[in-house]
């Protein structure tokens, strides 16, 4: 794959090695937004049919992407709170369970297990990070692994850790969760979109993503898969659009009690939306066209030298194996200072995200050599 940069408007005075952070806004997704935002002047040409059509054609599309054999198994959600909120109301969590979580884990894949466990009872166990930076990647999966246990009931977790990039063995956390019958809820946020990942091979029971960072669509809008333990859950919201048949709009004031068949209950009200939808399908298209395993081999090339020559001065990262490459951390090894290194990135416009302890670095198509040589000559004189 070649540089995607002409696809963007990014400002070429600025080095955007953020995506984590937020995405540029591809130019074709721009113009389905202002598309959207024009067909409302005659809201007349709006068919009863669009209220599902264009939500369905997105439903196919990101199952392309994630490889769901059935695309009606993805609804669309606001955020991921609301998505992971549909998965806390159906947990199967009572006194004497436990909900693991991984350290410094981001919010909106917390809060909700806070408030199951406070309702219903049980334990939230927080699954720390090794202090050591040896093999820590490594370390870190096996004291999940080893956590999982008989009073497991659901283990919540990234694909990649949020702030430094650190891979977790999906695969293996499922087939141990099975064992011990715990569900597997999954924030991809930080990952879908740019490092690849199968719905089919994994099967986790929920897998939520918001829509703003690598699946590069418009902010408050995401896309969840809910798997077959869900398929008889209560949705956290009451509206008329998740109700069976509410197709026939004729019909609607003949309330239904049943809800959509499956995973389908747990749309969003107003999913419909005639602006957001469109936009978030032409980024989904192009991710598909582009090939998510491209983009993550085009990162994995991007870094390689860079990484190397962080390595050689002392820098602290992540080996290949527990890290993805579109999305690391960088640790400050003796004789830089932080302070200093933020004083150069503020005035060479070279924009990074800072968490914790870790520089977080997160390229994407649209970046080039040029970044990375102006990254790393920053890092290395401070």
């Amino acid at each position: 794959m070649d540089c995607k940069k002409s696809h963007f408007q990014l400002d070429e005075s600025v080095t955007y090695l953020n995506c984590a952070y937020m995405s540029p806004q591809l130019k074709v997704v721009e113009e389905a937004g202002i598309w959207g935002v024009q067909r409302k002047r005659n809201p007349f040409k709006i068919s009863p049919e669009e209220f599902f059509g264009e939500t369905d054609q997105l439903r196919e599309e990101y199952a392309k992407l994630i490889n769901a054999k059935d695309p009606k198994r993805i609804v669309v959600i606001p955020s991921v709170s609301y998505g992971m909120a549909n998965v806390a109301r159906n947990a199967p969590i009572n006194k004497g369970d436990n909900i693991i979580v991984v350290g410094e884990q981001f919010p909106s894949n917390v809060y909700p297990w806070r408030s199951v466990v406070q309702e219903k009872g049980g334990e939230i166990i927080t699954i720390t990070p090794p202090k050591e930076h040896e093999n820590r990647g490594k370390v870190w999966n096996e004291k999940v692994l080893n956590a999982i246990n008989d009073r497991t009931k659901l283990v919540a977790m990234g694909n990649i850790h949020w702030a430094d990039g650190t891979l977790f063995d999906l695969k293996a956390i499922r087939k141990q969760t099975r064992e011990v019958g715990a569900w597997l809820a999954i924030d991809g946020t930080q990952s879908v979109g740019a490092l690849p990942f199968d719905v089919s091979e994994i099967q986790p029971d929920a897998l939520v993503c918001a829509g703003y960072k690598w699946l590069m669509g418009p902010y408050s809008i995401g896309l969840a898969y809910y798997g077959p333990a869900l398929d008889e859950g209560k949705p956290v919201e009451e509206n008329w659009i998740n109700r069976y048949e509410s197709e026939n709009f004729a019909n609607l004031v003949n309330y239904n009690d049943q809800y959509q068949p499956g995973a389908l209950r747990y749309e969003v009200g107003e999913h419909s939306n005639f602006i957001l939808v469109p936009m978030m399908l032409k980024a989904v298209q192009q991710l598909n066209e582009w090939g998510v395993e491209s983009i993550q081999q085009y990162c994995r090339d991007l870094i390689a030298g860079p990484v190397e020559k962080l390595k050689a001065a002392g820098f602290k990262i992540e080996d290949p194996e527990y890290r993805a490459s579109h999305l690391f951390g960088i640790r400050l090894g003796e004789g830089h200072d932080m302070g200093q290194i933020k004083s150069a990135f503020e005035e060479q416009n070279i924009l990074v995200s800072f968490r914790g302890d870790s520089i977080r670095v997160s390229p994407n198509v649209f970046n080039t050599a040029q970044d990375f040589d102006k990254l790393v000559d920053a890092l290395i004189s401070n």
